[in-house]
């Protein structure tokens, strides 16, 4: 798909956006992003039986945490780290400017991804009952819709803050690193190369619980199109942003 394809000459090795942009940019990517995360979980908990699934890495690290009894937060951001180390080790260096900003997306998004659960289960009743069960095939309809729009707004994050580049969530910085370094610039190709450690993850946590969970039609439907979601996004959402700074090492 040409709208997936950007080669790095054709991105920005410096920045054309001021700080204050760029830091809106990315609080504005961040909220989207944690909150379609929570949004593929909670629509896949209330069908029964699940079959609906949420986004790929969610998945399986929704899984990772249900195996080792660790909360989301914990989950993300252990799994955080190593993806960081991952990252460093394509690059071919290891940029502590780049680690740190891995670990300062982590914590905000991995504090919003808990928020955003306790709000979409009706733990703020004041502002939020809840989603309940699914119970007719209307309302399992709708919560198929909600869940592929979770996606979609992942996706578009993703596309947001890989442009502003200021930092990244060590699974997008992987994603674009090989993007850009091992993939011409298709994000499509990337994504699905980009799976190979949440693949990794759920074949663990199903060794410990011989269960999967969160993994459904969602899942399938995030795998197929999510890449594909942020390359358009390139030129559909903020289509003047262009990727600022870009650091994928020596090919």
């Amino acid at each position: 798909m040409k709208n997936n394809e950007e080669t790095a000459s054709q991105v920005l090795n410096g920045r054309t956006i001021s700080m204050s942009k760029s830091i809106t940019f990315f609080i504005i990517s961040l909220v989207i992003n944690s909150a379609g995360n929570v949004l593929t979980l909670v629509t896949s908990a209330q069908i029964h039986p699940s079959y609906l699934g949420s986004a790929y890495w969610t998945a399986a690290e929704a899984n990772l945490a249900v195996a080792f009894g660790w909360n989301l937060f914990w989950t993300f951001l252990i799994l955080g780290v190593v993806i960081t180390i991952l990252n460093a080790i394509l690059v071919g260096h290891w940029d502590w400017r780049r680690a740190l900003g891995n670990l300062i997306f982590m914590v905000p998004f991995s504090a919003l991804i808990q928020v955003f659960e306790d709000f979409f289960l009706g733990k703020y009743p004041a502002l939020f009952g809840g989603f309940p069960p699914a119970k007719t095939p209307f309302m399992i309809g709708f919560y198929i819709l909600l869940n592929f729009l979770g996606v979609a707004m992942i996706g578009t994050a993703i596309s947001i803050y890989q442009r502003v580049n200021l930092v990244l969530h060590p699974a997008d910085d992987l994603m674009q690193i090989l993007r850009f370094k091992y993939f011409k610039g298709n994000a499509n190709t990337a994504m699905w190369a980009s799976y190979i450690p949440p693949t990794l993850m759920a074949i663990l946590a199903f060794a410990i619980t011989r269960q999967f969970t969160n993994l459904g039609i969602g899942t399938i439907f995030a795998f197929l199109f999510q890449g594909g979601i942020t390359g358009i996004a390139d030129t559909k959402a903020f289509p003047h942003l262009k990727h600022q700074a870009l650091d994928v090492g020596k090919d």
